[in-house]
């Protein structure tokens, strides 16, 4: 595996979240202009948003939460050079879940299917860091 291979899910993940980031800076500022929310309803970080805008910006959030851990284990991968196969499929699938968690939440917000996609790249994740500690520890 090269470290083009490894880094191209990292590539894809951090555009879902500068795309999210994106989308709820067109939407706030919208809010604004249009009159929709005043700056003193926001100025300490109070939750004065509408719903969409919300929703965007709290997806966003999500990708600076439990990716940090992907991103941090990508370099280990690279830095120790135990990538293979299984982890280079494992990172699409920890990909592939965090951009139909974001969809969910910034469409239906179906908060049961958005656990379930949380959870998936959860426990895909946890794998990863198992498999890269068992290939460490285990000199594999």
């Amino acid at each position: 595996m090269t470290v083009a291979d490894f880094l191209l899910p990292v590539f894809v993940l951090v555009f879902l979240t500068f795309l999210l980031l994106l989308r709820t800076a067109v939407g706030r500022v919208s809010n604004l202009r249009s009159g929709e929310v005043k700056t003193d309803d926001i100025a300490l970080g109070q939750p004065g948003w509408p719903q969409k805008t919300t929703q965007y910006g709290n997806a966003f959030k999500n990708q600076l939460e439990l990716p940090v851990l992907f991103y941090v284990l990508i370099a280990f991968i690279l830095i120790t050079r135990v990538g293979d196969l299984l982890l280079l499929v494992l990172a699409w699938v920890f990909v592939a879940f965090r951009i139909v968690h974001a969809y969910v939440h910034t469409t239906s917000n179906i908060v049961m299917l958005r656990g379930r996609m949380y959870g998936g790249s959860l426990v895909v994740l946890l794998a990863m860091w198992i498999i890269f500690a068992i290939k460490i520890l285990a000199g594999v």
